[in-house]
């Protein structure tokens, strides 16, 4: 009984979670806040920060030291050096930003796992079947972003990236809640597949998917930050290459990057749902060269 009332409870404080966070106006208080964000204030920055604190685990002791006078500084805020060490094993692929695991494991029969029980074509939310053929039988890792967390992204991997796609779209929430209860989330939100290639040859692909309050994305590739009031979808053909840990770009709050490999490269073993990762964290790893019959 006391077990069924706690669920009941829960479910009650999820569906008020979904209820003030989705049923809203989405693009609209996203422009709000893009809006509010830019606001040249340091006082009012100052407010706006302590009434974040008191809902978020927002930590700014690792961000270089400045005085903010915008929200949007607070957002994009860079770390001290030395702050993220990145693995330097050979051959090792690195997370791109600090972020919670979502869903993880092989793309199968071109469906990646959203939530428990939900799925989604990897064509769709690529935009595009052709660009998510080399993914087709690899395997994804889901990175989500709290509001608090450090937001700007870096290279997995010595890499080029070769082109960019900006597709329109919602701007749902992306917290666990709303990916068991909306389908196909994360390919109605706004995003951009941004596609890369290692020195080998190897592709992967980074999807960086907008959530509410945030939809806009700075890429350094592009000189551009990619909006949501642009019409898509866009492409972009570029050849920019990054190294490893190099930063590529930022959101303007937290949101999800979702990274997609080919068959042969393997996610580390022991990554778990819920596990926090730090950028510079090793999460997969090329294979290595054939050993020399002895």
């Amino acid at each position: 009984m006391k077990l069924a009332r706690w669920r009941d409870r829960l479910t009650q404080q999820e569906d008020l979670n979904f209820l003030l966070t989705n049923r809203v106006p989405r693009l609209a208080l996203t422009r709000f806040m893009g809006w509010y964000s830019r606001i040249d204030s340091p006082l009012l920055t100052r407010i706006s920060v302590a009434v974040w604190r008191l809902f978020t685990e927002l930590d700014l002791d690792e961000a270089e030291p400045r005085h903010y006078r915008s929200l949007r500084e607070v957002f994009t805020r860079r770390l001290r050096a030395g702050a993220r060490p990145v693995e330097t094993a050979p051959g090792a692929l690195v997370s791109p930003c600090d972020a919670i695991v979502g869903a993880f494991g092989p793309v199968h029969r071109g469906m990646a796992l959203q939530a428990k029980g939900m799925a989604y074509g990897i064509a769709d939310l690529f935009g595009d079947a052709q660009r998510a053929a080399p993914y087709l039988n690899g395997s994804f890792l889901t990175l989500r972003l709290t509001s608090a967390m450090y937001h700007r992204f870096h290279a997995p991997a010595d890499l080029t990236i070769e082109r960019v796609t900006h597709i329109a779209g919602d701007t749902w929430n992306v917290n666990p809640i709303a990916l068991k209860r909306v389908e196909r989330l994360f390919c109605r939100n706004v995003r951009a597949a941004v596609e890369a290639r290692l020195p080998d040859g190897t592709p992967m692909a980074l999807v960086p998917v907008a959530a509410i309050l945030v939809a806009s994305l700075r890429l350094h590739a592009l000189d551009l930050t990619l909006r949501p009031d642009r019409a898509g979808p866009h492409h972009f053909e570029c050849r920019h290459s990054h190294t490893r840990g190099e930063e590529m770009g930022w959101f303007e709050q937290g949101s999800t990057i979702i990274v997609f490999l080919p068959p042969g490269v393997d996610l580390t073993p022991g990554l778990t749902t819920g596990q926090r990762l730090r950028m510079g964290q090793a999460i997969a790893r090329l294979p290595g060269p054939p050993c020399a019959d002895a």
